[in-house]
């Protein structure tokens, strides 16, 4: 190979390597936060109704803010089998922007068939209005929060 071809070999490689650069810094820019996005905190808990953990209880997130804008604020989650719950905004587990809540719950059950949710309140209604609870509690960013048992009963 003349020197010529390889001068040009050489040139094309490089800027095949400048161009891979500015591909990569791209993606490592547009992965990370922007400004404006909003960080979200892990909040759980685990859910006791008359002494016993239980399954498929809603629990519902309500900001206390009213100026809360964002549909992050609007956090919700389903207890597992031990009446353990994360709560997810926008994606499983998740959490919660920083504020202040105040949490919901019902205790229905899921029909599979058409996954609604829904079905007699086996609460009663009792821990449905977000203006009476009184599981209150502040998200910190970064700071996750442990909510520890959430005593409720049926009665």
């Amino acid at each position: 190979m003349s020197n010529m071809m390889m001068g040009r070999r050489a040139a094309v490689l490089a800027r095949g390597a400048m161009v891979a650069v500015l591909i990569a810094g791209g993606m490592i820019t547009g992965c990370s936060k922007k400004k404006d996005e909003v960080v979200l905190t892990p909040v759980k808990g685990v859910v006791i109704i008359d002494g016993k953990p239980r399954e498929m209880v809603a629990v519902r997130c309500h900001p206390t803010d009213k100026n809360a804008k964002t549909i992050a604020s609007i956090g919700q989650a389903f207890t597992d089998k031990n009446g353990a719950f994360q709560i997810s905004s926008i994606s499983t587990g998740d959490g919660l922007p920083a504020g202040e809540y105040v949490l919901t719950f019902e205790w229905g059950q899921m029909n599979y068939l058409t996954n609604q949710y829904g079905g007699p309140d086996k609460l009663k209604g009792r821990y449905k209005d977000p203006q009476q609870s009184k599981v209150k509690f502040k998200v910190e960013e970064n700071k996750p929060v442990d909510l520890g048992r959430i005593e409720l009963t049926t009665s």
